[in-house]
Formats: structure tokens, sequence, C-alpha cells
């Protein structure tokens, strides 16, 4: 048999690259999109494209198995300050994309009787931190969307989920924390410490791969039971 075929976005680093690796050791031939360049590798098919270019997404392959929604950006100002076309970009990016990218590759997923929708969200999904009104809206957007189609799904052999990771060590973290000392008036240390890690139990930057670990199960054998759920990777944040 051919190898089921996972589509994986934001995939030059960070959580994309760790899922693509994972996959592919799972035996997955993976389509690494990003607007950036990814290394071609075996099992690996690097594409290039800009996931805000909404009208240009329908020339990305269809015809996959699994789909992982990932990329993301973010920015940090207050809402009074927040630039009208970066709020527009980033729920663009990060809702209305994934949203475009699932709707074209269902047909193929309920032609086969399987298919594995993965978005990766954030505890922003779950809870709201100040600062980042347009990646909690996302976040928020998102992790309903994954529960509608998680629903209409289920009787076609399709499941959708949520990862949902509190601070994970990806450039993205990393560039806000100078964004975050200007808004809070704090050294980049004391943002890390203070802010960023000051709601979580577990006091430390989660590692990509650990986010890789449960994406590959959700894409799994024993995934087909599970659905239109959201996996909490926050170290004890949402326990409060």
């Amino acid at each position: 048999m051919e190898p089921r075929r996972a589509l994986v976005t934001g995939a030059a680093s960070g959580i994309g690259a760790a899922c693509v690796e994972r996959l592919v050791k799972d035996g997955f031939h993976v389509l690494a999109v990003d607007r950036e360049p990814v290394p071609e590798s075996a099992g690996v098919q690097p594409l290039l494209a800009d996931l805000s270019e909404l009208d240009a997404l329908g020339e990305l392959p269809t015809d996959i198995d699994v789909l992982v929604n990932n990329a993301g950006v973010q920015t940090v100002a207050p809402v009074e300050e927040f630039p009208p076309e970066r709020f527009s970009y980033l729920v663009r990016l990060m809702l209305e994309a994934p949203f475009r990218l699932i709707r074209q590759s269902l047909p193929h997923m309920y032609a086969t009787g399987w298919g594995r929708v993965v978005n990766i969200s954030s505890v922003h999904g779950l809870r709201a931190s100040p600062f980042k009104a347009a990646y909690v809206a996302a976040k928020h957007g998102l992790e309903g969307l994954s529960k509608v189609v998680a629903l209409e799904g289920a009787a076609r052999g399709v499941t959708s989920n949520c990862v949902t990771p509190a601070y994970v060590r990806t450039p993205l973290v990393t560039a806000q924390l100078a964004d975050q000392a200007t808004a809070h008036g704090l050294s980049e240390s004391e943002v890390l410490n203070n802010v960023m890690l000051e709601p979580v139990a577990v006091k430390r930057l989660i590692e990509p791969a650990e986010v890789a670990e449960l994406v590959a199960l959700l894409c799994g054998p024993a995934s087909a039971s599970i659905t239109g759920s959201s996996f909490v990777l926050d170290g004890g944040w949402t326990a409060h």
C-alpha cells in the first residue's frame, strides 16, 4: 500500500518541523507547507505557500489523509492600539486558512472513509491573556471549528481534535519575549518567569517534540474514537 499522506502547515520550524519528523517516523509521506523553504528529505515533500493568501490555498494538494493545521504568528498590543489589519491577518492565517484547508481536504477523506484533522491550538484557545486579542480570538475560533468538524466527520471515518499547549520552545514564543517586555515594562527574563510561566505549575517551556508525540497519537491506530477533544499540555495552567 502507498503510505498515507499528511499535510503539515508551518513546517519549517518549531512544532511543525517536529510534527513532520514524527509523522515520517510513523510511515507517512508528509507534505511540509511553509512560506520559508523546508529541506527535502526522505518522506518529506516541501511546498512553499503563504497561508494568509486564502485564494491560493486551492493550489495545495487535497488528496491527503491527515491535515495538521499548525502555522501561526503572534502580535502583542493593547486592544486600543492593536492594528486592525494585523488583527485580520492573524485571524486569516490561524482560523480562516485552517477552515479552507479542512474544507478542501474533507471530500478525499470522506471518499476513502478515513481522515485525521489535528489543529494545533493553544492554551489561549481556552484562556485569555492581555495584549493578545487576535491570537486569543483565532485560537478560540479554531477550538470551535475543530468540534464542528468532529461532529460532521464522525460517521465518515474522520476525526478532528485540538492539541492545546502552553508556551512551547519555538521561534514564535522566543520572538515575543521582547514585545512582552515592552508591553509589561519588564526584562525578557522577567517576562519568561513572571508572565509566561506564572500561571503554569510545571515551570518550564514545552519542547516541540512533546507536542508532536500527541499529534502522532491522534493520527495513529488507537485514535478512531478520539474526536472533538482538546488535548491540553499546559503544565497545569487550566487547573486553576
